[in-house]
């Protein structure tokens, strides 16, 4: 475990400025230069669509990709050419502050959906009907509600386990002190089967809580070997990226970031909050993504040395949302300017293709 009280992780802005928008044109970035640049692992950024609004989560169904946006709760299915698609729009959202559609998983040919109600924060599940270009929804079944909602932290991703169980972030929804409380599911990381019922073999006896100790999470991974490794946004002292194990206390609103202290587990890498409020997370080749909004970039953490992080689309296309790996092993990046606090661009959201070789 690495100790260190602060790591500075290394510079580096990759840009792109003409890419192929939705149908196909040519797209330019005023604010890149002149043609798209690679890094020396040949990293190539391009537009894939725009025009989105607060999305929030990518989730591939096969080779389709389907987007959710927060305040419109719109299901968008994504073109090959970059098109868009509504797909449909989720039923009883009560989008307000950070709440909304926020994440989405695929599992047996089911969507499943975090959102926000009037009543707090639920976990739906619908079957995907028809077929790519002509996707719909079956009728919803709730997985698990009851979860805590507020204006803040509501945590709200979601993806299936390499064991296919289903995992879900949620925040403390403002009540510090629910992360600390097994019994409350706010500030937790849950895990379920698809239906919603807790699995024999988790940590505490009949509990979905899989983790605890958690301010806000909104990015689970899993390496190749099975380690599962959590995002998560800090006060106003350190955000963290964490190994998760089963049981374990992740130290909120006790000690945030790397603390020594015992019965805590310390964060892997921690980062002032200016330079990260990490949110989605994707790992492949051995490096973990890691996508930040105040931060403005894309963060690469070595699994093997999390004390060389490097930093990629610095600046470059504003608040970042989610990072998810595509079937053709390239990144798919979610910009968030349209969410309230960003600086919208004036063709919405993005998503971007970063395919590293």
């Amino acid at each position: 475990m690495i100790t260190r009280r602060h790591i500075t992780a290394l510079g580096g802005t990759l840009a792109a400025a003409t890419f192929l928008g939705a149908c196909g044109e040519p797209f330019t970035d005023p604010s890149a230069d002149e043609s798209p640049q690679t890094s020396s692992d040949q990293m190539l950024t391009s537009v894939v669509t725009t025009g989105l609004q607060a999305p929030w989560s990518i989730a591939f169904s096969g080779e389709t990709a389907l987007v959710s946006e927060r305040d419109s709760a719109r299901i968008l299915e994504i073109a090959a050419d970059g098109a868009t698609r509504e797909v449909g729009v989720i039923d009883g959202v009560e989008p307000g502050g950070e709440g909304g559609l926020l994440g989405l998983a695929v599992h047996g040919g089911q969507l499943f959906t975090y959102l926000t109600a009037a009543d707090g924060n639920r976990i739906e599940r619908r079957e995907l009907t028809g077929s790519p270009g002509r996707l719909g929804l079956g009728d919803a079944r709730t997985v698990l509600e009851g979860i805590p909602s507020a204006r803040i932290h509501n945590g709200g991703r979601l993806a299936i386990g390499p064991d296919d169980m289903l995992y879900a972030t949620t925040g403390d929804a403002g009540d510090r002190s629910s992360a600390q409380d097994i019994e409350s599911l706010g500030g937790k990381i849950l895990r379920m089967a698809p239906d919603g019922t807790a699995p024999a073999d988790n940590p505490f006896p009949d509990s979905l809580v899989y983790s605890y100790g958690h301010r806000n999470c909104q990015g689970i991974a899993w390496a190749e070997d099975g380690t599962m490794y959590a995002s998560e946004f800090g006060q106003d002292t350190w955000d963290e990226l964490n190994l998760i194990e089963a049981g374990g206390n992740y130290g909120w609103p006790d000690v945030e970031g790397i603390a020594e202290q015992e019965g805590y587990r310390d964060p892997l890498q921690q980062w002032e909050p200016a330079e990260a409020s990490p949110s989605g997370i994707a790992i492949t080749g051995g490096s973990l993504y890691l996508a930040n909004l105040r931060g403005r970039r894309l963060r690469v953490v070595p699994l093997t040395d999390p004390s060389t992080a490097t930093e990629l689309l610095v600046g470059e296309y504003g608040r970042l949302r989610d990072v998810v790996l595509a079937p053709d092993g390239a990144l798919w990046v979610l910009t968030n300017t349209t969410d309230g606090r960003g600086d919208p661009a004036e063709e919405g959201d993005r998503i971007l293709r970063v395919a590293i070789g």
